[in-house]
């Protein structure tokens, strides 16, 4: 008895050493030198590069191994066949062209400016002002690590060409043994769902007893910005017509080249009521087809009850013409001599789709004869989506289980939710042209023309890109009760900023605090919760305006996500998330001259400091104390 009794004292002791001498990953606390960042960059938003040579005729320029490809605007613009074959790939395999292929940069170079440039650096900078911010802050150079992507590829193409997510995998497992902590994920757009699919993957890599703790040695924080988590109308305009992403090419061009990425069916709409069978378990069992051989994907009777699978609108309305098949496309010769008198009781006929039929295939399979891309897209629907042996992408996320989530996005900006396309009478890839386009825009549905359109829109509306639906799906993690702060982007003195307290939240209910508005301010809407999961935090943060490309450029993100991670590194902290209570300037940028008082706005702060080479009084206005004495103030 008395043994027993001593080998239960050594294990205690020995367990009590070791968690002292941080094993598992607990003893970074305090030290924001042991963390690490890791960017999850979106779609098109990693340069690719050449790994061939391809002489292009007719121009001076040529592909050589390591030349850009994505982006390089001068030989888009000189040889733009050439750059076509270094873009596209083969449809159904998803293998390079045979004359050329191109490979995702690496490093944080990648992902800072697609096109650097004097001229096109900064229209296509993407991470650039995000580093700078971190330089600024005197985080470390390989504290910060960029996982470029090719964006091109479906999920599991991503890991059968590339091992991306076990290579992903170990930049966690370096960054921990590298620097003593775990690491902050910062994910924008399609970044999100490459996350969201290295999560599902990592459970069949680790054993399940050890996942959870895998997730809390290695990941502190996800943040989630820009996630399009119920996709994205605009994709399928993509599909159909083409999104030339601001490059000078013509949309039938860019709809054969984007059609040709599986990545283009990652970001579809899909309804919140649908969801697939539990892939993680099945793997285990064994069982995870059904008797014909396809993966179960089933429906909740809500689906079937309410209106357009809980978008605000029909995703898309098509109007199919009378003539079946390829011909239905002829060319405008053709048309001159046509008989029209021969064409009996041709009106073409208009169908509408949801979400849910876009992410089936029902609208594909619906105008399979009247479009040849068709058979292609139902074909890498199935087998790289409906199929894949880790996740069906197209269903709904329920929240991870990480420590501490963030998510971010845009509101109340003009976005588009459905579309109307008809017949163009021209050969594909151009024959369809939309005819209208539904937006959502502050609490109402709209069309192109100014008409108001019935549906169901949201409290608000989305970030030009994805809509509110979409964006908001991750206020279905806040637990129960939710503590809401609205307070002013700008610096401010706690004077506007409003809160409400265990406020009620319902699963799937939006949650619509009883808050006003100041004309013209732009606010940040926080959500919080902190107790429904013990040990765990959510929050949901809205940003007023915040546009979906350029929100990873906004001084405003940047400074509350600085503010946050302050926070939590700080040893004195004493609530579980960053004080709203006021916003001074952190950075010598933040300070202003203030031409009604003669002196630098927010004196308290900021003092009037000529330095050599300032040329506006605004340049010479500078924070009075250490950063260090400015963030002591949030604790």
């Amino acid at each position: 008895m008395r043994a027993t009794w001593k080998l239960h004292l050594l294990t205690a002791f020995l367990l009590l050493l070791l968690l002292s001498n941080g094993v598992g990953g607990e003893d970074w606390s305090g030290d924001y030198s042991k963390l690490s960042g890791i960017i999850i960059p979106g779609l098109a938003s990693t340069q690719l590069r050449a790994w061939s040579i391809l002489d292009c005729p007719y121009s001076p320029l040529d592909f050589n191994p390591l030349d850009l490809v994505w982006l390089d605007t001068t030989k888009l613009l000189s040889a733009v066949n050439c750059w076509l074959k270094c873009m596209l790939l083969d449809p159904h395999n998803q293998t390079d062209h045979p004359d050329c292929k191109s490979r995702p940069d690496s490093g944080l170079s990648a992902i800072t400016e697609l096109d650097p440039g004097y001229i096109t650096g900064p229209l296509s900078s993407v991470w650039k002002e995000w580093v700078k911010w971190c330089i600024e802050f005197g985080i470390e150079a390989n504290a910060i690590i960029a996982v470029p992507y090719d964006w091109r590829l479906s999920p599991a193409m991503l890991e059968e060409r590339d091992l991306y997510f076990h290579k992903l995998k170990l930049t966690f497992e370096t960054a921990l043994k590298l620097r003593g902590g775990p690491s902050v994920v910062f994910a924008h757009s399609l970044g999100n769902h490459v996350f969201r699919y290295f999560l599902e993957w990592l459970k069949l890599e680790i054993a399940p007893k050890h996942y959870v703790k895998w997730l809390d040695d290695h990941i502190h924080a996800y943040f989630a910005v820009g996630a399009p988590l119920l996709g994205a109308s605009e994709t399928v305009k993509g599909t159909l017509s083409g999104l030339t992403f601001g490059l000078p090419i013509s949309e039938g061009t860019a709809r054969l080249m984007v059609n040709s990425f599986a990545s283009s069916l990652w970001m579809m709409p899909f309804s919140k009521y649908c969801k697939a069978e539990n892939k993680y378990w099945n793997h285990f069992s064994g069982g995870n087809m059904n008797k014909r051989g396809h993966h179960m994907y089933h429906c909740e009777e809500r689906e079937f009850q309410m209106n357009f699978s809980g978008w605000p609108t029909n995703i898309i309305n098509i109007e199919i013409p009378a003539t079946r098949g390829y011909d239905a496309y002829p060319s405008v010769a053709d048309m001159t001599e046509t008989n029209f008198s021969s064409i009996e009781c041709g009106i073409p006929t208009q169908l509408s789709f949801s979400a849910r039929e876009i992410a089936d295939g029902t609208f594909f399979k619906a105008i399979e004869d009247y479009d040849p891309d068709m058979k292609r897209i139902l074909y890498q629907l199935k087998k790289l989506y409906h199929d894949d042996p880790v996740l069906n992408p197209l269903t709904p996320w329920e929240r991870p289980p990480l420590k501490n989530i963030f998510c971010i996005y845009g509101t109340d900006l003009k976005t588009e939710v459905g579309y109307y396309f008809a017949p163009s009478g021209k050969p594909y890839p151009d024959n369809w042209i939309i005819t209208d386009v539904i937006y959502e825009i502050e609490g109402s549905l709209v069309s192109r023309s100014g008409n108001v359109v019935e549906g169901n829109p949201g409290a608000a509306s989305g970030d030009e890109t994805v809509p509110y639906h979409s964006l908001s799906w991750c206020k279905n993690w806040l637990g129960p009760k939710v503590n809401i702060t609205r307070s002013p982007q700008s610096e401010h003195d706690g004077s506007d900023v409003q809160e409400e307290l265990n406020v009620e939240h319902h699963h799937e209910e939006d949650i619509l605090p009883n808050m006003t508005r100041l004309p013209r301010v732009k606010y940040i809407t926080y959500y919080e919760d902190s107790e429904s999961i013990p040990g765990r935090r959510t929050a949901v943060w809205e940003i007023d305006k915040a546009n979906h490309r350029n929100i990873v450029r906004s001084p405003v993100l940047m400074r509350e996500l600085w503010l946050q991670m302050w926070h939590d590194i700080h040893p004195d902290a004493k609530s579980k998330f960053v004080t709203k209570a006021k916003r001074g300037p952190l950075r010598n940028e933040d300070c202003y001259w203030d031409y009604g008082k003669a002196r630098c706005a927010w004196a308290e702060y900021c003092e009037y400091r000529y330095l050599f080479g300032d040329v506006h009084l605004g340049q010479s206005c500078r924070l009075k104390n250490s950063r260090a004495d400015l963030l002591s103030h949030y604790l």
